[in-house]
C-alpha cells in the first residue's frame, strides 16, 4: 500500500553545483506539487559553523536534497544541516561513505556485499605489489571522483609504475592514496539500479564498446529487467551504507552480480529514457516524506 505524502507548503532546498537536466526536472516536479523550491548553489554558500540551530544558521528550508557534484562541498554542507536539525536526502554519513571509494569498499566487504577484490595502498611500491597480487590487467581509480574520470586499466608492471608514479606527483592527498581493483571483463555493459526510500525504482543496462561504461563517457542506456538478484543486492548495498537515494552500479560476473559503486548523487539522465517511472517526482516525494518524518537520516543509517 502506497502512503500518500503531503507535499504542498514544504520548503525544499536543492544543493547544486549547476543546473543539469535532472535538477531542472526535480525543481519542476517540486513546484508542480506545491512545494516552495530553493536552488542552493554550493559555490555561493557561507556556512555559519558557529550556529547551533537552523534559525541561527539563517537556512530556511524543511528538507535539503543533495545534487552537488562537488563531493567536499556536499559533505560539509550535509554535516552542517545534520547539526542544525534540517533533514537531508541523503544523510552526511551516507555521502561520506559513498563519496570515498576506499571507505565504501570496506563497508561493503564488512557487510558481505559482493564486490571486486580491492587494495588500498599508500606508496608506489605497495600499489605495484597490489597489482601483482590481483594480476594484470588491474584497474587504478582515484578514491574520490565520478563520471569515470582518471580511471586507468594497466596491463603490466611498467605501465602500472608509470601511471602510479605520475599520480604521486600531483601533490594532493587523494592522489597519494592508491585504490587498486581487479579487472573484470564485462559483457559490454554494466547495470545502474536506482533506489529511492528503500524501494527499487528501475534499472538500466549501460552499454559501451569501451571498458568504462559510464553514461558520462558515452555509454547508451537500455532497459534492464529488475530481477530478484538485482533488487536484493541494490537494496542491501543501500542499507549498509545508509543511502536513502542512490544509483547502485552493478557488474555481471561468472560468480553473479557485484557492486562497483553506490552513487548518492543518483544521476538518472540515461535511466529515465528506459522507464516510464517519474524518477524526479519520486525523488521529490521522498524528500517530502523525509521532511514529514523530521529525521536527519534514513532508518537504515540510524540502525
Amino acid at each position: 500500500m502506497t502512503t500518500v505524502v503531503t507535499t504542498a507548503g514544504l520548503k525544499l532546498g536543492v544543493l547544486v553545483s549547476f543546473l543539469r537536466q535532472e535538477e531542472k526536472l526535480i525543481l519542476s516536479a517540486a513546484r508542480a506539487r506545491g512545494m516552495e523550491v530553493k536552488p542552493i548553489f554550493d559555490r555561493e554558500l557561507a556556512l555559519n559553523v558557529s550556529a547551533s540551530t537552523a534559525a541561527e544558521s539563517g537556512v530556511d528550508i524543511d528538507v535539503l536534497l543533495d545534487r552537488s557534484v562537488v563531493h567536499s562541498r556536499a559533505g560539509y554542507t550535509l554535516f552542517a544541516m545534520d547539526r542544525w536539525g534540517i533533514p537531508t536526502l541523503n544523510s552526511s554519513r551516507a555521502v561520506t561513505i559513498c563519496d570515498d571509494k576506499a571507505r565504501a569498499s570496506m563497508v561493503l566487504e564488512a557487510a558481505g556485499i559482493p564486490s571486486p577484490k580491492t587494495f588500498v595502498t599508500y606508496s608506489v611500491e605497495s600499489a605495484l605489489e597490489a597489482c601483482e597480487s590481483l594480476g594484470y590487467p588491474a584497474v587504478l581509480k582515484p578514491v574520490t571522483g565520478s563520471w569515470g574520470r582518471l580511471i586507468a586499466k594497466v596491463n603490466g608492471p611498467d605501465q602500472a609504475r608509470s601511471i602510479i608514479a605520475q599520480k604521486s606527483e600531483h601533490g594532493s592527498f587523494p592522489h597519494e592514496i592508491y585504490y587498486v581493483q581487479e579487472f573484470i571483463e564485462k559483457p559490454g555493459r554494466d547495470i545502474r539500479a536506482y533506489v529511492i526510500g528503500g524501494k527499487m525504482i528501475a534499472a538500466s543496462y549501460r552499454t559501451s564498446e569501451h571498458w568504462i561504461t559510464n553514461a558520462a563517457r558515452g555509454a547508451v542506456s537500455m532497459p534492464c529487467p529488475v530481477t530478484p538478484e538485482i533488487e536484493e543486492l541494490a537494496l542491501r548495498a543501500c542499507e549498509v551504507v545508509g543511502a536513502r537515494l542512490a544509483g547502485v552500479d552493478l557488474i555481471e560476473t561468472d560468480d553473479g552480480l557485484k557492486v562497483i559503486e553506490i552513487n548518492t548523487g543518483g544521476e538518472f539522465k540515461g535511466l529515465m529514457t528506459t522507464t516510464n517511472r517519474d524518477i524526479a517526482g519520486e525523488i521529490v516525494e521522498e524528500a517530502a516524506r523525509l521532511a514529514r518524518e523530521g529525521a536527519t537520516a534514513s532508518a537504515y543509517a540510524m540502525a
